[in-house]
């Protein structure tokens, strides 16, 4: 096993949200430069729940993106088990390859916590009292109405060589460790006292600690276009941004591709006028199918152009069983704009509370224009609101036919002008279904509000 003294300087990851595909991205950019002063650092988790998956690592994924933005390179993500042998031996290999360690887990009260005493191991150090870190666990206790017990007083004894971080939001301290050049922090593993952690203590810390390069990146939002189609129209503009020392990464999503520019430097006012003039070029060619930028969603878009111009909307679904409804009223303030929905999963409701046809509804069945589009209709005059979405199909995996097969959808559109709709023809995965077809009716609505300038 590695120890602290026989160190020296010199990618396993999960894709399951947003901000884990920006870390891989933002990985890949840097292992593609030539960068000798990047600060490597690598993430190790600890906990049995997360090998069994159990837990979602998503801490890994948080912690990541802060240090890129910090201009700290994540080298490595480690997953061990609460075994004291695993988690030494993560330490001495994590300590070969990286400048920067920052561990989650297994620092509560409980038996199977054993990070702390693990690391008084690695280090050869023993415990400490420390007073300031008390106190905090004190006013958690107090503000809780309760008195500190053993079990957590000792949560205030931190291995010897440690600087207790300040845990605002718990009652385990975080830890700071500066050995032979190396740094060490670990932190709870519980999401949002980590975050709060990171934010406020390690991030501040390791900027004053290191020189740290400025890194940009920027986010351009696209929907209603390929992956394929889009790399195709843009080659000519994504060739030209290597003489700007610009790397793009193409990031996928459901119905939607965000195209990524990172680039460093010393500079970050003129590395942002260099990237801003690449997205200038970049509308001048996809325009049509930008959405938005950085962290922007179709919903808190669409929730703003309705707000600047006082206006409202209402939804009538049936294959996304409100899951519109949802997305929409998922931003603050929403109920400024937002009125209500009918969710219209049979035809009798179809009939009973949007006046649909049922001649209409026999002959033409559920997912057809004519009764999409009477949903959009008399959804708008039921709330009296501005605008309404109307959503029709078949999100599967059954219920397909060789005319209507899984993933045909119907979204219509009513304005006080004019009712419109669009038929899509999706995949056979029921929830992808239902959120392509929320983005898709969301991205009509956007454009729509827009044309209506």
């Amino acid at each position: 096993m590695a120890s602290p003294q026989k160190e020296s300087r010199n990618e396993k990851t999960n894709r399951i949200s947003h901000d884990e595909i920006l870390y891989i991205s933002a990985s890949y950019f840097f292992s593609k430069l030539v960068v000798s002063n990047i600060m490597k650092a690598e993430i190790i988790t600890i906990g049995d729940e997360l090998l069994i998956g159990q837990v979602i690592d998503t801490n890994s994924a948080f912690i990541a993106t802060k240090l890129n933005e910090a201009g700290i390179y994540v080298h490595q993500i480690t997953s061990v088990s609460d075994n004291r042998e695993h988690i030494i031996e993560a330490l001495g290999n994590a300590a070969q390859k990286a400048d920067i360690i920052l561990i989650t887990g297994g620092l509560g009260p409980t038996n199977d916590d054993i990070t702390k005493l693990t690391l008084c191991k690695y280090f050869n150090v023993g415990l400490k009292f420390d007073k300031e870190a008390y106190k905090d666990v004190e006013y958690m206790f107090k503000i809780r109405g309760r008195e500190v017990t053993e079990v957590n007083r000792k949560q205030a004894e931190l291995p010897e060589n440690s600087v207790a971080l300040r845990n605002k939001n718990g009652t385990a301290p975080g830890m700071w460790f500066d050995v032979n050049g190396k740094i060490y922090v670990s932190m709870p593993g519980v999401p949002y006292e980590m975050k709060a952690l990171m934010e406020d203590e390690v991030i501040p810390k390791l900027q004053k600690q290191f020189t740290l390069p400025v890194i940009v990146h920027r986010n351009v939002l696209t929907i209603g276009i390929g992956e394929s189609v889009l790399a195709e129209k843009i080659a000519a503009w994504e060739a030209s941004l290597a003489q700007d020392n610009i790397k793009l990464a193409y990031l996928p999503s459901i119905g939607m591709v965000r195209l990524r520019l990172s680039t460093k430097g010393s500079d970050r006012v003129l590395l942002e006028k260099t990237v801003q003039k690449k997205i200038t070029e970049l509308q001048s060619l996809v325009g049509e199918f930008i959405f938005g930028y950085e962290n922007d969603t179709l919903q808190e878009i669409v929730g703003k152009l309705l707000k600047e111009r006082k206006q409202t909307i209402a939804t009538a679904e049936s294959c996304t069983g409100g899951y519109i409804s949802h997305l929409i009223t998922s931003i603050a303030g929403s109920s400024d704009y937002y009125v209500g929905s009918v969710i219209t999963y049979s035809y009798e409701i179809k009939t009973l509370e949007l006046n649909v046809n049922a001649e209409v509804l026999n002959k033409r069945g559920a997912v057809s224009q004519e009764v999409v589009e009477q949903m959009a209709s008399e959804v708008r005059k039921k709330f009296k609101t501005d605008y309404s979405i109307a959503v029709s199909g078949i999100a599967g995996p059954g219920g397909g036919t060789p005319e209507k097969p899984v993933g045909t959808v119907w979204i219509a559109i009513a304005t006080p002008q004019r009712v419109f709709s669009k038929k899509f023809q999706f995949a056979n995965n029921r929830m992808r279904n239902i959120q392509m077809t929320a983005n898709a009716a969301l991205n009509l609505l956007r454009k729509e509000i827009l044309a209506a300038k």
